[in-house]
């Protein structure tokens, strides 16, 4: 009983405003701001209402387009025979992921451009400049890493040849070296020096221990 006179209160007051609002003198304009003010205040409360209802209708599907592209972050790596978890940026490199992700330091950091080679690791066997593949590009397939070419304590083949032929000197660039000819090895045992030359010249020495490396490769490629 209550709220029905409460009710019929508020629309004796709707009511007797715009019968000021018709009428002239003073009082009018006063009752015209006041129609005014409350359809505008209508009008924000219905548009309000309308959006809110629209956004619930449509959040899932506004939802899955934002995923639309999105990368997943956590993701499984093959890493020299192993499964590793690990947390990847979008625009993450590879050689990032190794050396601060996964403690795989043998992967040397240097121009960070794809020039010098010190980066090159095995991706299902092919060498690739680790600081510039993106970890998400190669996430399918098998990398191997300097760490990774040792059997049961032994070092590989590479690995003693360039000892012997005495090829590193800082060692800085001596991974790189490593992994370029045991990618080239290992589609082609017998290389021709001028094959050889070719597959080892995506490293750069700051040595100069060219010759020493293209040596080791032969040595390997021999038999020796």
């Amino acid at each position: 009983m209550a709220e029905d006179c409460r009710i019929a209160h508020v629309g004796d007051a709707h009511a007797h405003d715009d019968h000021l609002a018709a009428s002239d003198g003073p009082l009018s304009e006063i009752a015209r701001i006041k129609a005014s003010r409350r359809t505008f205040i209508k009008g924000v409360i219905a548009s309000g209402a309308t959006l809110g209802a629209t956004g619930y209708l449509f959040r899932s599907g506004s939802a899955q387009a934002r995923s639309v592209g999105a990368v997943e972050r956590l993701v499984s790596l093959n890493v020299n025979g192993q499964t590793r978890r690990v947390d990847v940026l979008p625009h993450e490199t590879l050689a990032n992921t190794l050396r601060y992700k996964l403690g795989l330091t043998g992967t040397k950091l240097s121009c960070d451009r794809g020039e010098c080679g010190a980066c090159t690791v095995l991706a299902d066997g092919t060498p690739v400049y680790s600081c510039t593949t993106l970890t998400h590009a190669v996430a399918d397939k098998k990398i191997t890493t300097i760490e990774g070419i040792a059997k049961n304590g032994e070092l590989h083949p590479v690995q003693k040849a360039f000892i012997e032929e005495i090829g590193p000197q800082c060692g800085f660039c001596t991974p790189g070296q490593v992994m370029s000819a045991v990618a080239l090895l290992a589609v082609n045992p017998h290389p021709t020096i001028e094959e050889a030359r070719r597959a080892m010249s995506g490293n750069l020495c700051r040595c100069g221990s060219y010759n020493q490396y293209l040596a080791g490769v032969m040595r390997v490629a021999k038999g020796g």
